[in-house]
């Protein structure tokens, strides 16, 4: 029998596959590549390709993609044959080294947010050598970056790459500060938990709304939800079981370490959490899990979900995002260290995050800001839409030491002061964590909670390296000219807690008071997309970003227009489907229950002229009240929407969506809502809340 060890990346060009397969300068070459980004020669690019097809046609494989991330939301791919036309009329199977450096799709159809015109078609993409080939659905599938004709990055994994590289080049400079030239690159790690729904496949085909959104527009809230808290951790169901079983086989083969799983809180909810990897690579696994996951779903007759509040009333999906910087040389630089010389080093980079969150809140809101996440940000599973960081009660004294020159108690105490030889020790994991925090320190890494479950991993994780690059970047450029290198950095750490401390909070995220102590304390609070997303051009993000090299003005422009018109575009889709939901099923719905109650109502006074057939008056009553509300909304929720569509640009429509059709579409829905628990269940025509959340 097979063992995962076995198994384990047998469908991946990894480094094993290589030294096996390419020879010792090629080899060498290529790693040169990966670890310190020297140019490739086409000779060598010749010989890993060459390898590369032959490994995959022994795996089976008849065609290969450049396999990449555009600004849709997921990934995209075109594949090729290997075979070329033999002279005898047989076909070779044949794969170049400019073919695997470089491919050009169409690129017509991406979103560019003006970048390019629909006309001009031309786009590349580029492969991206850090981050192993792989197959899938035998296609051979070769991770890359994807660039328009002019070179302007036109996908998530381009910038991340930038950003992933700015943080590099800070953080050595830092280290070598510290005389450290040993460390020849530092790299974020990251650990994304994955949050989803599964539902039943014969039911989720009944609900428009699911297939046409990915959520529940309407629902009624059923008997029981989650107030038992019975769901969280609990024994998991037999044919969800069944389904984890098959999807580790599938990630275990792509190499993507799927390490944990279990129920979430609310019915139906589940949770996949891998082994951290670097930061560009588990962005790649990561849009592969969620795809692996929806194709084994269906194998089981279930549906994944990934909306990030795919059901009200109870809790919606995460993404969890676990981030670390380390070195080559394997250390954590965010791990409290052993000697006064290692903590004072954790310090200064723990400063560099604390002042990275508190001047780029916005960037790492909007970072995140999908109309779907919006539903779920603020509700009781979610942090707020407020940035703030937990450090716990032992590092928060030490910092606060630090700040008033005060002695730090922990076991003994000891004068608080940043010369290197008396700085104390003090140990991680010394306090509980805070599930309600957006930016949690965890021991040795920080846990960035306000990511939506369908969001890819990228633009969180290249907003807070660039972040983090630029304060990192300050410290460097004032510590290189110091003459007393110890005096100047108690300096800049004590300044950094001193300016920065607003952002630090280790109490309750979801008390309301919490809010209220965040605007005297002059965080911001962005709501909703159309709230955030615009700040991604103001100067001081924009010079920031541009300044690192993550973007250029040019495509900061696009990202920005491209995510408000992905947000309106999804509300308008919504609230399409909606109105049509309304006007095809539930009205007529309600009219033959009504017609029922009608005849009923015939059949007894027929019976006796004395019969006061109350629940059937009143219930006909109610039901024609809500009807008629519901056509009269609907029809003012599709007059908005046809407001939106005015010609004006995309900051005003979102505006619009936001204060305008939004309010319209929660209010038609409370309204069917209450018609669904006075509707008999026989006339209901989708499958109700109950059934979908505990119909697997």
């Amino acid at each position: 029998m097979q063992t995962v060890s076995d198994y384990f990346s047998s469908m991946v060009f990894d480094d094993r596959v290589m030294r096996s397969m390419l020879s010792a300068d090629v080899y060498n070459s290529l790693r040169k590549t990966i670890d310190e980004g020297a140019t490739l020669d086409l000779s060598v690019a010749n010989a890993v390709a060459t390898a590369m097809k032959d490994w995959a046609v022994q795996k089976g494989a008849t065609h290969y993609t450049h396999w990449f991330q555009p600004l849709t939301g997921i990934t995209a791919e075109k594949h090729d044959g290997f075979i070329s036309p033999a002279p005898d009329g047989r076909v070779i199977m044949e794969f170049s080294g400019k073919e695997l450096i470089k491919g050009e799709p169409d690129a017509s159809s991406f979103p560019s947010g003006g970048l390019r015109a629909t006309f001009e078609a031309r786009g590349y993409t580029a492969w991206d050598p850090t981050s192993y080939a792989f197959i899938k659905d035998k296609t051979l599938c070769i991770p890359t970056a994807f660039c328009s004709y002019g070179g302007e990055a036109l996908d998530k994994k381009t910038p991340l790459l930038r950003s992933m590289e700015a943080l590099n080049k800070q953080a050595l400079r830092i280290l070598k500060l510290f005389g450290n030239d040993t460390a020849k690159c530092v790299k974020t790690s990251v650990g994304p938990e994955q949050e989803y729904f599964l539902v039943d496949k014969k039911l989720y085909d009944q609900r428009p709304d699911l297939i046409y959104t990915g959520r529940t527009l309407f629902g009624a809230k059923p008997p029981k939800g989650q107030e038992m808290d019975d769901h969280y951790f609990g024994v998991i169901k037999p044919r969800v079981l069944d389904f984890m079983h098959d999807l580790n086989d599938e990630l275990w083969k792509l190499g993507i370490l799927a390490k944990t799983q279990h129920n979430e809180v609310a019915p139906a909810q589940h949770e996949l959490a891998p082994i951290y990897s670097t930061t560009n690579i588990a962005t790649d696994q990561n849009q592969l899990t969620m795809e692996i996951m929806q194709k084994v779903a269906k194998r089981h007759d279930l549906v994944c979900l990934l909306h990030e509040k795919p059901f009200a009333g109870v809790n919606g999906s995460g993404k969890h995002n676990n981030w670390s910087m380390t070195t080559d040389t394997g250390v954590n630089l965010l791990t409290p260290g052993e000697t006064p010389y290692e903590n004072a080093q954790f310090l200064i980079f723990l400063c560099a995050v604390i002042k990275a969150v508190d001047d780029y809140q916005d960037l790492l809101r909007l970072s995140v800001a999908t109309a779907g996440n919006d539903h779920r940000l603020g509700a009781n599973e979610a942090p707020p839409a407020v940035i703030s960081m937990f450090l716990g009660e032992e590092l928060s004294a030490v910092l606060e030491a630090i700040e008033t020159d005060k002695p730090y108690s922990a076991k003994e105490k000891k004068q608080m002061k940043l010369g290197v030889d008396v700085l104390p020790k003090f140990v991680k994991d010394t306090t509980d964590r805070n599930r309600t925090s957006p930016f949690a320190f965890t021991g040795n890494k920080f846990e960035f909670r306000m990511l939506g479950s369908s969001n890819s991993i990228a633009c969180a994780n290249m907003m807070l390296n660039a972040a983090v690059a630029e304060s990192l970047k300050q410290y460097a450029d004032k510590l290189e000219g110091a003459a007393d290198f110890k005096t100047k950095l108690q300096e800049v750490i004590k300044k950094t807690i001193k300016d920065h401390k607003r952002i630090i909070f280790n109490g309750n995220g979801y008390d309301d008071e919490w809010i209220a102590e965040a605007e005297r304390r002059g965080l911001s609070n962005y709501k909703t997309t159309a709230d955030c997303m615009p700040h991604l051009l103001d100067k001081k993000n924009a010079d920031m970003l541009i300044s690192h090299g993550i973007f250029t003005k040019e495509e900061l422009e696009s990202r920005c227009e491209i995510m408000l018109e992905n947000y309106c575009k999804t509300v308008i889709i919504e609230a399409n489907t909606m109105t049509d939901m309304v006007k095809k099923q539930i009205l007529p719905a309600i009219s033959k229950y009504v017609d029922k109650l009608c005849d009923t109502v015939i059949k007894k006074k027929s019976v006796s002229q004395n019969a006061e057939c109350m629940f059937e008056t009143k219930t006909v009553s109610k039901l024609s009240t809500l009807s008629d509300a519901m056509f009269d909304m609907t029809g003012e929720l599709e007059g908005e929407v046809i407001k939106t569509k005015d010609g004006s640009d995309v900051i005003a429509e979102s505006a619009k969506i936001r204060d305008s059709v939004l309010p319209l579409m929660t209010r038609l829905r409370l309204l069917a809502d209450e018609a669904e628990t006075v509707c008999s269940k026989e006339c209901w025509p989708f499958p109700t809340y109950g059934e979908l959340l505990f119909g697997v």
